[in-house]
C-alpha cells in the first residue's frame, strides 16, 4: 500500500485527488507543518527538502507533487494526455509558475514583515499573469489538455481552490473559466473524497510565532 505524507495545503491535495481518481489504496500519514514535523529526522530521511507531499510506493520514495502525479500516471496508465509534450509543458507550468508565484504572493501579503510593498506588487503581478494564461487556455477548451481530464487538471485544482487567498476575495470574478474548471473538478467523487481527508486529522490552525518559525525557518536565522 502507498504511504502518503500530507497536509491540506495545495500541493498535497492534488496528490490526494490523484490517488482517489486512480483508485489506489493508500495510507494517509499527516505531517503538521505548523508544528514543525517536517523538520524531524524521520521525515528528512524521506524528503531532505522538508516539504509535503511525499509518497512511498513499494519501497520507492517520490517527492514534489507534480513528480508524484506523473509517477502515478505512468504507473497506472491513467489520466495521461495523448499529447505528451503538451501535458508535460502544462504540468511544469503549474509546478514552476502557478505554485511558486502564488505561494510567494500569499507569503509577502500575509506573513512578511515590513517593508514589503515591492515584493507584494512583484509576486501579485506574476501570480495574476500566470493565472491569466490558464484562464485564456480554459476559455478555449474544457480541460487543460483538450477534452480529456488529466493529471494537469489535478495539479491545477490543487491551487485554483486558493485563488481568493492568493489574489483577494474578488479575484475569482476575473477568472470565470478557471471557476468553471474548479467547479467541474470539485464535483467529481474523487475530489469529494480527497477533501474529506480534513476529517481524518486535526492540523494546527494557529499561525502563531512557533508556527511561523516552523513554516519560515529563515525568520529565526540571519543570512549573511
Amino acid at each position: 500500500m502507498i504511504k502518503f505524507y500530507y497536509n491540506m495545503a495545495p500541493n498535497p491535495m492534488k496528490v490526494a485527488l490523484c490517488l482517489e481518481e486512480m483508485g489506489l489504496p493508500y495510507e494517509p500519514v499527516p505531517v503538521d507543518t505548523r508544528k514543525g514535523e517536517q523538520h524531524s529526522p524521520e521525515f528528512l530521511a524521506i524528503n531532505p527538502n522538508a516539504k509535503v507531499p511525499v509518497i512511498i510506493d513499494d519501497g520507492e520514495t517520490i517527492f514534489d507533487s507534480n513528480a508524484i502525479l506523473l509517477y502515478l500516471g505512468e504507473k497506472t496508465g491513467k489520466f495521461l494526455s495523448k499529447k505528451r509534450g503538451e501535458m508535460l509543458s502544462w504540468l511544469m507550468f503549474v509546478a514552476s509558475g502557478i505554485g511558486p508565484y502564488s505561494g510567494q504572493a500569499v507569503h509577502f501579503r500575509n506573513f512578511a514583515p515590513e517593508p514589503k510593498e515591492y515584493a507584494v506588487n512583484r509576486y501579485t503581478f506574476e501570480a495574476q499573469r500566470h493565472w491569466g494564461i490558464l484562464e485564456a487556455r480554459l476559455g478555449k477548451q474544457q480541460f487543460m489538455c483538450g477534452d480529456s481530464y488529466s493529471i494537469v487538471d489535478m495539479a491545477l485544482w490543487g491551487w485554483s481552490r486558493l485563488i481568493p487567498f492568493v489574489l483577494g476575495p474578488e479575484a475569482p470574478k476575473q477568472f470565470p473559466n478557471l471557476q468553471r474548471h474548479l467547479a467541474e473538478v470539485s464535483a467529481r467523487p474523487a475530489a469529494v473524497r480527497a477533501l474529506a481527508l480534513k476529517d481524518k486529522h486535526a492540523f494546527k490552525a494557529e499561525m502563531d510565532e512557533a508556527a511561523k518559525l516552523a513554516m519560515f525557518p529563515h525568520l529565526g536565522k540571519k543570512v549573511a
